[in-house]
């Protein structure tokens, strides 16, 4: 009796994983659809630039390199709060425990080619729970970033050999994304 109550518990929480993961695809296709529309189609990047330009344009036109460090926090900061309120923080802080504890028995296990392997399965079986939980921002805020990345596009086509730093709009905001990205997980403690 139990093993039944315990499959279609099973049953359940993988109907609703997939009912996630399909959300999330339609997301992920509706924001590529969106990008490649973007010249095809005038009212995604008129409505693009009428929000943007007296916005993100101002900063940038007021000065190139500080804007863009204040686009590029905020931007930052905004995702970083989605996935901080968006996912099970909980979950995922016990899901790294689980995995780092694999891992340590990974390493004593080294002579036992079966037992490594077993391991290492048990460790491939994190990854689609961490996938599910961490993908969930992805909703909410992908068509707002395809937004962004094609008016930073217009913005800096239309400035020709403009660089931020030195740099190409692209690289700079790569690399400073990643850097207050980190900042933000330590001080809101992001899993």
């Amino acid at each position: 009796m139990v093993s039944i109550y315990g499959h279609k518990k099973n049953r359940k929480i993988n109907k609703q994983k997939m009912k996630g993961m399909k959300i999330l695809l339609i997301v992920m296709l509706v924001s590529v659809i969106i990008a490649g529309a973007w010249d095809k189609v005038p009212a995604i990047k008129n409505s693009a630039h009428f929000l943007l330009d007296p916005s993100a344009g101002w900063l940038l036109n007021w000065n190139l390199n500080i804007g863009m460090i204040i686009l590029v926090f905020v931007i930052t900061l905004i995702i970083s709060l989605s996935q901080k309120y968006g996912t099970d923080q909980a979950s995922l802080k016990e899901i790294k425990k689980e995995q780092k504890a694999c891992q340590d028995e990974m390493k004593g296990c080294k002579d036992n080619p079966q037992k490594l392997m077993e391991l290492q399965k048990k460790q491939m079986g994190f990854m689609p729970k961490t996938m599910s939980l961490t993908m969930k921002p992805l909703v909410y805020t992908s068509v707002p970033i395809i937004l962004f990345f094609r008016w930073f596009q217009d913005y800096f086509t239309a400035i020709e050999n403009a660089k931020v730093f030195g740099m190409n709009w692209f690289w700079f905001y790569l690399l400073a994304s990643v850097i207050f990205s980190m900042i933000f997980k330590k001080i809101l403690k992001i899993e």
